[in-house]
């Protein structure tokens, strides 16, 4: 059992190959864009990851409230006045600033 394509179909597949080619081209060039918003200022002046709790304090003051560590590995958490810390052991894993 042989496949033959018909004369008047043989003539266009190149034609339908390109047009093929061309549509799945044009599809792949349209693609959304994200930008995000610049981080604000006030960012800049909270602890940075990898920052121990003893340079967190001596460089911020004492937390207004210490939260006691939760889970395995044990996460501890300190408020202050417009952000949060979160601490895996003794370092800094995470901040949150609180508008």
């Amino acid at each position: 059992m042989s496949f033959q394509i018909r004369p008047k179909l043989r003539s266009k597949l190149p034609q339908l190959l390109a047009a093929l080619i061309v549509g799945t081209a044009s599809t792949a060039a349209l693609a959304d864009e994200l930008t995000t918003p610049p981080a604000p200022a006030s960012q800049a002046n909270v602890p940075a990851r990898g920052t121990s709790m003893e340079k967190v304090e001596a460089q911020f003051g004492a937390p207004t409230e210490r939260l006691p560590a939760v889970g395995q590995p044990p996460i501890t958490r300190w408020k202050y006045p417009g952000f949060e810390v979160y601490f895996e052991h003794q370092l800094v894993i995470h901040t949150v600033v609180s508008g």
